[in-house]
């Protein structure tokens, strides 16, 4: 299993970004979060298998439909907290 977590900066906020992310992390088997940030950024914990995990990442360089999506960092997490679900979470 891979842990990751992931940072989109850009317009990725107002454009239904958390709803498209969390549709994709459950077509892909993937769990964890999304939530926006107030800095106008969005983070998110993905956990799932590796390839499924890599296919979020890179469908996060263009997002949602209506996102301009400007950079993607990703970080490994080593937490052992296990989610069952994808969630969409306030700030």
């Amino acid at each position: 299993m891979k842990r990751v977590l992931i940072n989109v900066t850009g317009k990725v906020q107002g454009v239904c970004f958390r709803r498209f992310t969390q549709s994709k992390a459950n077509e892909l088997g993937i769990t964890g979060y999304v939530m926006n940030n107030e800095n106008g950024s969005v983070n998110i914990l993905a956990q799932g298998a590796f390839p499924s995990v890599d296919n979020l990442i890179e469908w996060c360089s263009v997002g949602a439909p209506q996102a301009q999506v400007d950079k993607v960092y990703v970080q490994e997490d080593e937490e052992d907290e296990i989610y069952l679900d994808f969630s969409i979470l306030p700030y």
